[in-house]
């Protein structure tokens, strides 16, 4: 007898910003699957008794490898368990999801897609603005800071991206912002641009910081390696209602 998968998003962390749908599918699972950043108080949702898999991966640190997780998921639905593979902020932007669900079709396994809340929407909220207006920013874009070797991505839309009357989300990008603020600057985008640098979002240590792409690149090109997560955005609502 095959089990079923289901993709949780768990949102940025904060129970609370949990959708009601996936806490319901924690409470019935037999086995959770989680995200480093998919832990803490949302396991405490879980189904008593439930076995709690950690699988994170996070760079710098040692992780699980993607096609062990792909084995854990089809190897735990094989035995007719109710299985969620609970990620953090939403599954589908930057999850790996694809890799995962790809792997279910292939054992003939079903499964479903919880969304949840991205961070670019929390740390924008924290913030107190808006992602859209209808006469400054049209148009959200979300970008990876990081291709599959850790470096920024070499073939980005540089225009798109350089737009000022866009609002540019940029994940996993903490330590390739600043090799990515010089290529936006190069391309015409200015260097006072409001940025909005955010981490630990829905934790007790959450951050945020409200500057420029050029200082916020100076800042971050002087920092070490960071354990926690953060998502920045730049365009002309980032530098709103500052708090």
């Amino acid at each position: 007898m095959s089990g079923f998968v289901s993709f949780v998003s768990a949102g940025p962390g904060d129970p609370e910003l949990l959708t009601v749908k996936g806490a319901a599918r924690l409470r019935e699972a037999n086995v959770v699957l989680y995200d480093d950043l998919a832990s803490g108080a949302i396991l405490d949702l879980a189904r008593p008794g439930a076995n709690l898999v950690a699988v994170g991966k996070r760079a710098g640190r040692p992780s699980t490898k993607q096609h062990h997780v792909n084995r854990l998921l089809v190897d735990y639905a094989a035995t007719g368990a109710r299985v969620v593979r609970l990620k953090s902020g939403d599954a589908g932007i930057f999850g790996r999801l694809e890799e995962e669900i790809e792997t279910l079709r292939e054992a003939g396994i079903g499964y479903e897609i919880i969304p949840g809340v991205t961070s670019a929407c929390v740390a924008a909220a924290q913030a107190g603005i808006p992602l859209t207006r209808r006469h400054t920013s049209r148009r959200v874009q979300f970008i990876t800071g990081a291709d599959v070797t850790g470096e920024l991505p070499p073939n980005l839309n540089w225009a798109a991206l350089a737009d000022p009357e866009a609002t540019t989300v940029v994940y996993m990008g903490r330590r390739t912002f600043p090799a990515l603020a010089a290529k936006l600057i190069a391309h015409g985008l200015a260097p006072s641009t409001p940025a909005l640098f955010a981490e630990s979002l829905g934790r007790p240590d959450e951050r945020l910081v409200r500057t420029t792409i050029a200082e916020l690149a100076e800042q971050l090109g002087r920092g070490g390696a960071a354990s926690t997560a953060a998502v920045i955005l730049f365009g002309a609502l980032a530098g709103e209602y500052p708090a």
